[in-house]
């Protein structure tokens, strides 16, 4: 469980956990149409590290730096630019490194119509601000066809040589992530490059349907129509997220909140009970309790918003569940006192202070009046990235 998240992160806030910095790679070779490769590799490695419970700062936060540094993205950079924007980020490893376009065996020996696109030559380097050390090179070798194959390597060896203590063997690592078709690869991170919301929806959903295995597109797709409304389509991309991908959790938690708004209760309580026994994040506890509430199991609910409050106990719509079940419970005095408390964190709460009226006039639910009684409260924000944070500072 969170405990005291709120209070923990503030007292924190002058530590940094080790946290990795992936940059795209860049482009040695004379083909600008490959630029999109250097991302890819990026992606693959960060999602490698990530999934091994690695802090990874995302791309947002990457595109932000470029920014405030005045970068153009895509750009190669300087030794000293990569340590200044790995320090502008708290990164304490940084890795990065280039790829060139050689061509394939044939093609060296003046054969015609060869099919190979040629050959990847791909190196990556670590660098460690901490100790202000740099790894040897990390090399990948292979057709440019095998993309996909050569970037799940390379991110084995990185996140080995990040951390080799917690590395899965190289034959566990690979068999969990099956090599993903060029083409799908392409139509990804062209996705994720394109300043379009209709273009980033048609390229990750032509890498979805090219490999059926594909998880990365699933889960932008599944945000996408999460954030339209569209919650069945949503939880069938949100099931298609692999347990191994980096966000997996996140995807489970938002087919939790899918199924919960199609009238799937028992399918999001198995949801969220997943994601709480992995990452016991307050507001998955929250989330558990209303699906809970929603199938009338009253004590189950009060225990998981319980944990919610002892994770957060300033959370008013915490309090304010909390009353809403021993409420319709019938233990009045404990809503008062939770009710109380949710109105004294939030005295504009008109339901809040509705639902205390009732509570302290003993006042139960309305049989046939459903629109007399209020709804616990869901939570919408995941902050699995947080959580994470604050436990490898409080690891240190």
């Amino acid at each position: 469980m969170v405990k005291f998240l709120a209070l923990a992160i503030l007292v924190c806030t002058s530590l940094r956990a080790e946290t990795a910095l992936v940059l795209p790679f860049f482009n040695h070779s004379k083909t600008a149409n490959l630029d999109w490769v250097g991302e890819s590799i990026a992606e693959s490695i960060g999602d490698s590290l990530a999934s091994q419970g690695l802090l990874v700062l995302d791309r947002e936060d990457r595109l932000e730096a470029y920014r405030r540094m005045s970068l153009r993205p895509g750009a190669e950079l300087t030794h000293a630019s990569i340590i200044k924007i790995g320090d502008s980020l708290d990164a304490s490893k940084v890795v990065y490194g280039w790829y060139e376009l050689l061509p394939s065996e044939r093609e060296a020996e003046g054969a015609g119509n060869s099919q190979s696109k040629g050959s990847l030559r791909i190196t990556a380097r670590i660098l460690d601000l901490k100790r202000t050390e740099q790894s040897g090179e990390l090399g990948e070798l292979g057709a440019v066809e095998d993309l996909g194959a050569l970037q799940v390597h390379l991110g084995w060896r990185v996140l080995q040589t990040v951390s080799p203590k917690t590395a899965p063997s190289e034959p566990e690592f690979l068999k969990a992530r099956p090599a993903v078709r060029l083409d799908a690869v392409e139509s990804y991170v062209r996705g994720l490059l394109s300043t379009s919301p209709e273009q980033r929806h048609r390229f990750f959903t032509q890498a979805a349907r090219l490999d059926p295995h594909y998880s990365q597109p699933c889960f932008r797709l599944g945000k996408t129509y999460w954030g339209k409304k569209d919650y069945k389509v949503a939880s069938g991309w949100f099931e298609r997220v692999l347990s191994w991908d980096p966000h997996y959790l996140e995807a489970q938690y938002y087919l939790g909140l899918c199924r919960f708004h199609d009238g799937e209760f028992k399918g999001a309580e198995e949801c969220f009970q997943l994601v709480a026994a992995a990452m016991p994040l307050n507001e998955v506890f929250n989330d558990l309790g209303v699906v809970q509430a929603q199938r009338n199991d009253n004590a189950a609910a009060a225990a998981s918003f319980q944990k919610a409050l002892e994770g957060d106990s300033a959370d008013p719509d915490y309090h304010f569940n909390l009353g809403y079940v021993m409420w319709r419970a019938g233990q009045y005095a404990a809503a008062v006192e939770s009710l109380r408390a949710a109105v004294a964190r939030d005295p504009s709460d008109a339901e809040a202070t509705t639902m205390l009226g009732r509570a302290l006039k003993r006042e139960g639910p309305r049989p046939g009046d459903p629109r007399a009684e209020p709804r616990p409260r869901l939570k919408t924000t995941y902050e699995e990235a947080a959580y994470r944070q604050l436990q490898a500072e409080l690891a240190k």
